[in-house]
């Protein structure tokens, strides 16, 4: 087998094994969705007026449910992000929550939304009233101070989220994109 192919196999086994540690989902399905996240950003990214201008679209897949969130200038540009992204094979759910704004955040604003996210990731810790509950079946991004919370989880689970994620400081409103197990 040539090196390269050796290195390439080495990589994916290294990936599987890191996202094993943090993911509680099978590595198809992670894979799965990471694969569609990919095309999502690939589709976005060839089309230069979306990530022009401090337009920001980004793209979240948690077991086939797709969030856009982010700002961008126009409802056109809007519709236009959806389009690119809603004929990839393996969605089963588009969220298309992106916000159409004049003046879209830049790139430092960015990174306070960023801190959010994982000051309310740290926050889920505190969850410790639910016996089963496992922090790591909840996605969590942060989009001009909106957390958006997705997972597989029950609604039980979700309540004790979405409480949490209200107490962060800076956070002024969460949405749930959770799916249910019950």
């Amino acid at each position: 087998m040539p090196i390269r192919k050796l290195n390439f196999y080495t990589s994916i086994l290294v990936a599987l094994l890191l996202l094993g540690c943090h993911e509680q989902r099978p590595a198809g399905y992670v894979l799965h969705d990471r694969n569609i996240q990919l095309t999502a950003f690939d589709a976005i990214n060839r089309d230069k007026d979306l990530v022009h201008d401090d337009n920001n679209v980004m793209v979240v897949v948690y077991n086939g449910v797709m969030l856009l969130c982010g700002q961008v200038r126009s409802e056109e540009l809007k519709r236009r992000a959806q389009a690119h992204v809603e004929v990839i094979e393996g969605i089963k759910r588009l969220v298309n929550d992106l916000e159409v704004t004049d003046e879209p955040e830049g790139f430092w604003r960015r990174r306070e939304d960023d801190t959010t996210t994982a000051r309310v990731k740290t926050a889920l810790l505190d969850i410790t009233s639910l016996p089963d509950f496992n922090p790591s079946r909840v996605n969590v991004t942060t989009s001009h101070h909106i957390v958006y919370v997705m997972g597989l989880v029950t609604r039980e689970e979700a309540a004790a989220v979405v409480g949490i994620a209200r107490e962060v400081g800076g956070v002024q409103k969460v949405v749930e994109v959770f799916e249910y197990k019950d």
